[in-house]
């Protein structure tokens, strides 16, 4: 029994892993790092809030929050509780927050 449960927490442990690293695997070059904060500062957005979201890089966000488009970036942005945050928009996750 007990290594049943050694191997499920190790399995566990590892697709946690896996998760961590598909949010990580997206690639923010420093040109588009520059538009996006460029961007951001001429357009700025009102700070919406969202109960029980926690500003992470992997975060889902709600089909309900509105993504708003950085030109010639594929990734959109918004502003959460006066933060920004750089979304996919194929997954809606957030892959930076600013501060």
């Amino acid at each position: 029994m007990k290594m049943h449960l050694t191997g499920t927490a190790a399995a566990l442990v590892l697709l946690a892993g896996v998760g961590a690293v598909a949010a990580q695997d997206v690639v923010i070059t420093p040109e588009q790092d520059t538009v996006v904060r460029e961007y951001v500062k001429k357009q700025p957005l009102a700070s919406v809030k969202i109960p029980g979201v926690e500003l992470n890089v992997g975060t889902a966000l709600p089909d309900t929050v509105e993504l708003h488009e950085v030109p010639n970036v594929k990734y959109r942005y918004v502003v959460v509780d006066n933060r920004t945050v750089l979304v996919d928009p194929s997954t809606r996750k957030i892959i930076k927050v600013y501060d």
